[in-house]
């Protein structure tokens, strides 16, 4: 069977990827979610002209140099003055308050004189000056933040400003997380001979689950067939939207995860794939349930992860599959690829020069100490005959959401 291409793998998933459904949550739950419909302004921000600063309203023409306006009230936050402000006359009036009637200007305090109610000012003001007027911020009808957009604290702010108290956002999906391998164990245990420590679900459950609804940890489960079987009923008996298993995705004799995936129902779509590192890539379905079987070495599991469940997740949500690609100059050279292409491990660098991409030549896909070290995966073309330090190469950001 030949090697399926990254991008062809990639457009296989997102077929079978539903489209968002909304859900209504308050904005309070809203921080990191993805919206579903606009937020739509339904009033102007600000509502009246109002202040920039403490100071006085005035009417621009009438500031002189020697000239005295007398003060005829008061304009504060949320108590407005109900007068007019006319021929030689101003206002107190503080942050955020109406700017009333007649006035079009506000001098700050700083550049006032005060003799009981008369007031004289230094700097003669432009109408306009220290005004926000009607809608500055927004207007009524604008959209403030598009449908597939992600809800950072900011775009939150502007939703409050809004009066927006709830909004629809995508459902997140169910995420269920197994490992297997008779040789794992969970850290913290003695090591016998033979025995590695599991590290795979440690570092897919936090890389998933900002885009989760839960993830659930199904644990460590060896390479026993009746014992696999059993584990993975439980695992689908819970309903998950994805399955993510990890180990078993080879052809080897105790690779068995494939078989008794195809055994329970699931429909498998595609499971080799050109790339390094991750070869053994299992993806298909079993009703609307994703199921994602990653290689067992560490930095092949988060790698294929990053590259084909982070899209599938993305699409989702309806954001864009991909965010936008780093493209940035190396700080080293690269060597020569083979015909699979290359996620290779980099570090982000700064300098004098600026931003650069510097190549972590590890390539062991079990060797977790460099991935640790890398921000970045180097995306090195099939045949890619090796790239001299300069020149500018795509990037992929380990932990872009």
């Amino acid at each position: 069977m030949s090697l399926l291409p990254v991008e062809d793998a990639i457009a296989a998933i997102l077929a079978r990827v539903p489209a968002p459904i909304g859900e209504e949550v308050s904005l309070s739950e809203a921080n990191g979610r993805v919206l579903t419909a606009p937020l739509i302004a339904r009033h102007d921000q600000p509502p009246f002209n109002a202040s920039a600063m403490d100071g006085y309203a005035v009417r621009a023409a009438d500031v002189q140099p020697r000239a005295f306006l007398t003060q005829i009230g008061v304009s504060q936050a949320g108590a407005g003055f109900d007068g007019e402000v006319g021929p030689g006359q101003c206002v107190r009036i503080f942050t955020g308050a109406p700017v009333p009637a007649g006035a079009d200007a506000v001098i700050m305090q700083e550049q006032a004189t005060v003799f009981g109610d008369n007031v004289s000012f230094s700097e003669q003001p432009q109408p306009g000056r220290s005004i926000r007027p009607i809608g500055n911020d927004f207007a009524n009808g604008q959209v403030l933040i598009r449908a597939g957009e992600r809800l950072t604290p900011m775009r939150l702010s502007v939703a409050a400003a809004a009066n927006a108290p709830a909004l629809s956002v995508a459902r997140r999906p169910r995420i269920a997380v197994l490992a297997t391998g008779d040789e794992l164990v969970v850290p913290g245990t003695p090591l016998d001979p033979g025995m590695i420590v599991a590290s795979n679900s440690y570092g897919l459950a936090p890389l998933l689950a900002p885009y989760a609804e839960t993830v659930g940890d199904f644990g460590i489960v060896g390479d026993d067939p009746d014992q696999l079987r059993q584990r993975l009923e439980s695992v689908f008996a819970d309903a998950p939207d994805i399955v993510v298993t990890t180990g078993g995705a080879s052809v080897g004799d105790h690779d068995i995860v494939q078989e008794i995936l195809l055994s329970l129902g699931v429909t498998l779509d595609f499971w080799r794939i050109n790339m390094r590192p991750g070869k053994p890539l299992m993806f298909g379905t079993r009703g609307k349930t994703l199921v994602f079987g990653l290689p067992g070495n560490p930095v092949s599991a988060m790698v294929t992860a990053s590259v084909f469940i982070k899209p599938a997740l993305r699409h989702w949500l309806g954001l864009a599959v991909t965010p936008p690609a780093w493209r940035l100059p190396l700080a080293a050279p690269t060597p020569p690829n083979s015909a699979r292409r290359h996620f290779m491990r980099a570090q982000l660098v700064h300098g004098a020069a600026g931003s650069q991409v510097l190549p972590i030549f590890e390539t062991d896909s079990g060797h977790t100490s460099s991935m640790a070290q890398a921000d970045m995966l180097i995306v090195q073309p099939e045949h890619d005959p090796g790239q001299p330090a300069g020149a500018m190469v795509e990037a992929i950001a380990v932990d872009a959401f």
